[in-house]
């Protein structure tokens, strides 16, 4: 059936569509409350059927593009909303925008239930009417609620009142010590009314914090200073100065976003009785043109969908968007109340979006000036990308005969290593043709909870990277990979820095640069780090297999067995967790009951 014929027999109904070059690579995921209006609004039928003129850029070039479309038929728009969200973050269409950062941020919280009342961290709303939250803190709420506890003198701990003795909080003046001193209402309230006005005034929390570094550094006390100096910087990094006065102690939620040609900036900030407590934002490579209506839906469905939040707010934004009454009806089924977005014409509402809109422009300015992408633009070129790479993942695996089987996975992004989305993994196949395969199968399967990034390094060769590119293209989803092979010296790996010629393999090429070439250099120095992360794993992965095979040692079970246990358990862990007679299968039942009892 040719595309024409596929559009003309589109029915009337809500869903998402799918448009597919000719080589079957996905181009695009779009939803629709008519699949049969929405897509043949893309199109001119008469005198020929060509794309519709009147597309933007853009969407012509899409459109020129496709070959097919397949589409699936769903109950509502809100429904096809959710769908199309799925498939975007697991398939990461070529025209379609991407934001990976819809992580959950934390909130403070305190349960005025209690007599003494703690303040504690969480990401889920806690069903109790005496629940105050306090967030969301897009980073520093640990360090937030440290700094509480040292310059207020709360309980500190959950089990501190049942002792009933002072603890050595009391004694250094960081708890008032109710567990045995009678203390008034109106005494701990004092420090609680403190510690909320902390929380709310980051600017307060930093003098107080800066005052008592101040006091370390004049006592010689470096370490502790240095720790205070690095958890102000943490606090201090997602805050927006402003000097707009709320009288009311109102509540927003801001998305504003602001672009130049090659890159966009999505900047969120959260208002809480009258004060902006926290800000974030997400850059995005503009890979196929900027299209600000589907970045406003994704920023603000990314943020909510992992479901109701504990303070829900309105939403304000810098102007319309289309779609916008989709995602009002998709977020007030989350919320269990209307939701609102607004995009406000004037007052003091208004000056909140035009700051938010001017640190979305300084970002961006900042971000232009400071970005790596020269090298990345080299390396898109050199192996002729789809797209320039602003976030790789670089995969290793690491053994010893065998033994102590793993995996890394280093993350590189914004010109940087974010070794907090550093993944490891224990693998289970023998050899290291399998071994990439079960990492990679693992990575892709995560897909829905961490998208794909835009390029996959493999150390390894054309095996390995044709291994990836079937595991992708059976999963639907368009990412390309590289692969850097170690030059054989003497037939054995050669590392040798600077000097090694390492062999390059892309989908359609293999090649060596020269040993002084920068864009060699970058991918080694990637390929590097996940093999200093897959190493060291792996060492730490060898130590405990050693001292839990020192403990079988003693008891009596042979080395050889300990060998053909791992060889059918895998891990000692698994081990641990069988039943005697599922170790019988594999060793007779003396030795079974005997792992059995060094266990327990």
């Amino acid at each position: 059936m040719t595309l024409k014929e596929i559009v003309k027999q589109l029915p009337d109904s809500a869903g998402i569509y799918q448009y597919f070059d000719k080589d079957g690579h996905l181009l695009y995921v779009g939803k629709a409350k008519s699949l049969a209006k929405r897509v043949k609004s893309y199109f001119n039928f008469t005198p020929e059927f060509k794309p519709n003129t009147n597309l933007s850029i853009r969407i012509a070039k899409m459109i020129s593009q496709t070959h097919t479309l397949e589409y699936i038929v769903v109950n509502s728009e809100h429904d096809a909303l959710i769908l199309e969200n799925s498939l975007i973050k697991q398939l990461m269409p070529k025209y379609n925008i991407l934001l990976r950062d819809d992580k959950t941020y934390p909130y403070i919280y305190i349960d005025n239930s209690q007599k003494y009342p703690r303040f504690e961290i969480t990401r889920k709303i806690i069903k109790s009417p005496d629940i105050k939250y306090y967030g969301p803190f897009s980073v520093g709420a640990r360090d937030i609620l440290d700094s509480i506890y040292e310059l207020c003198a709360l309980v500190q701990k959950k089990g501190s009142l049942k002792s009933k003795k002072l603890c050595l909080y009391h004694q250094i003046g960081r708890c008032l010590g109710p567990c045995e001193l009678p203390v008034s209402d109106e005494d701990y309230q004092k420090e609680l009314d403190l510690a909320k006005e902390l929380i709310l005034n980051k600017k307060t929390l930093i003098k107080k914090l800066q005052e008592k570094m101040f006091f370390y550094a004049e006592n010689l006390r470096f370490e502790e200073a240095t720790a205070l100096r690095d958890r102000c910087e943490r606090i201090s990094r997602s805050e927006i100065k402003s000097e707009i006065d709320f009288a009311s102690d109102e509540n927003y939620d801001i998305f504003v976003i602001k672009n130049s040609q090659s890159r966009a900036v999505v900047v969120r900030v959260f208002m809480r009785e009258g004060k902006i407590i926290s800000s974030s934002h997400d850059y995005i490579q503009l890979h196929e043109g900027y299209d600000e209506d589907e970045l406003y839906q994704r920023a603000i469905m990314g943020f909510y969908s992992h479901g109701k939040p504990p303070i829900i707010a309105p939403i304000l934004i810098a102007s319309e968007f289309e779609g916008k009454d989709s995602i009002e009806d998709y977020l007030s089924t989350i919320f269990e109340k209307k939701a609102d977005i607004k995009v406000p014409k004037a007052g003091k509402r208004k000056q909140l979006v035009d700051l938010a809109l001017l640190n979305a422009a300084e970002l961006l300015k900042g971000e232009l000036k400071e970005n790596n992408s020269g090298i990345l633009d080299d390396i898109k070129e050199l192996f002729c990308l789809q797209r320039v790479p602003s976030r790789v993942e670089v995969f290793d695996n690491s053994h010893m005969s065998g033994v102590a089987t793993v995996g890394a996975m280093a993350v590189f992004e914004n010109g940087k290593f974010d070794k907090k989305s550093y993944r490891i993994y224990h693998l289970e196949a023998r050899d290291e043709y399998a071994q990439m395969r079960e990492m990679l199968v693992r990575r892709v399967e995560s897909f829905l909870k961490n998208p794909p990034p835009d390029l996959w390094i493999l150390d390894g060769g054309a095996t390995l990277l044709n291994l990836a590119i079937s595991i992708l293209e059976s999963s639907g989803v368009n990412l390309d990979v590289i692969a850097i092979a170690k030059e054989k010296v003497d037939a054995k790996a050669h590392r040798a820095k600077g000097k090694a010629k390492d062999i390059m393999h892309s989908k359609d090429d293999s090649f060596k640069l020269l040993d002084s070439d920068k864009r060699l250099h970058f991918v080694q120095k990637l390929r590097d780090e996940a093999h200093r992360c897959a190493i060291n794993f792996h060492k730490k992965t060898k130590l405990k297999i050693d001292q839990e095979s020192k403990l079988l040692t003693l008891k009596g079970i042979s080395q050889a067995k300990i060998i053909k246990l791992l060889n059918h358990f895998t891990t000692f862990d698994a081990l641990k967790t069988a039943t005697v007679e599922e170790i019988s299968l594999v060793l007779n039942s003396k030795d079974a009951n005997i792992i059995k009892n060094s266990y327990i």
